[in-house]
């Protein structure tokens, strides 16, 4: 019976519809939820004031049992404000080598970021309360893929990518949002990561502005430490009425010509119903054949065997 604590670094819950089919769905599948004075917060566009989304997370650190999985309810934006405020040293001594699971994406890749880069701590890209597990209609892909993930020591995916390739490379599985990526370019909380496997979604820009970013990771030497970068899926990213026929496709094939490593589209992981479970941090290997890409991870935190 896995015990979840709710999480609200970002966004306030403005579809409490969803909050509540999430936590309703939760507790259907045999887990305890807790934390739920969370979906009662709210302050301007976040979910409570940043005292109050910081202590979500440094709570951890001093709470009487961790939780299986702390949950991220929402993304939107604020993470970015709690950098500064997390107890990091705390942390990283609690929770390294514990089998808690701390999940989420789009916002909480800042999250991500920081706990990696500052106390090594490896957390999930993967489903968050409102948009997946509070779904109208869950997607049963992204369901399966969390629990087979967070309940075993291994997790492998296989995808389909464009183009013909070879690859078999291994190193620490890492990302999530690009813009958020970017944000942090320079800071204390953005991690060093070499010979990394580096994926990136993001949703509602548009093709230059995706263009840029991954210049920015380019040129600030982040893409050409990596072995490979990892396309997801880049949700109502339109083209404008000056674009001229330029769109992500012309985009991506620039940057597959200066990038200098493997760039491989197809990742299922972004603003999308189905999605991946995807450990940030974790040791990774991934092997391309043709057009058949595979992501095998471990070394992660997991669930206990019940």
């Amino acid at each position: 019976m896995p015990h979840i604590r709710l999480i609200a670094p970002s966004g306030y819950p403005h579809d409490r519809a969803a909050m509540d089919r999430g936590v309703a769905r939760l507790r259907a599948a045999g887990c305890v939820v807790e934390g739920l004075e969370v979906l009662e917060r709210s302050r301007l566009r976040f979910a409570g004031s940043d005292p109050e989304r910081a202590a979500d997370l440094n709570v951890l650190a001093t709470v009487d049992r961790l939780p299986d999985i702390a949950l991220a309810t929402r993304g939107g934006y604020g993470a970015t404000r709690l950098l500064p405020h997390l107890h990091y040293a705390a942390l990283g001594e609690r929770l390294a080598g514990t089998p808690s699971v701390l999940v989420g994406h789009s916002d909480f890749t800042a999250i991500q970021l920081a706990l990696y880069a500052k106390a090594g701590l490896v957390t999930f890209g993967g489903p968050m309360l409102a948009a997946d597990f509070g779904a109208e209609t869950a997607s049963d892909f992204t369901l399966s893929q969390f629990w087979a993930t967070v309940r075993a020591p291994r997790a492998s995916a296989t995808w389909s990518t464009s183009g013909e390739q070879s690859i078999d490379v291994e190193g620490p599985l890492w990302g999530g949002n690009l813009a958020m990526l970017c944000s942090l370019l320079g800071t204390p909380y953005f991690p060093a990561v070499d010979d990394g496997i580096l994926f990136v979604e993001d949703v509602g820009e548009p093709p230059f502005r995706i263009e840029r970013m991954l210049y920015q990771l380019q040129l600030a030497g982040v893409l050409p430490r990596q072995q490979a970068l990892l396309l997801g899926t880049f949700t109502d990213c339109r083209t404008g009425g000056r674009d001229n026929g330029y769109d992500l496709a012309a985009a991506f094939a620039h940057v597959r010509r200066i990038a200098g490593i493997p760039v491989l589209d197809g990742l299922p992981f972004g603003h999308v119903p189905d999605k991946l479970t995807l450990p940030f941090g974790a040791p990774a290997r991934l092997r391309v054949d043709g057009s058949a890409a595979r992501l095998d991870c471990s070394g992660y935190p997991h669930l206990p065997p019940a």
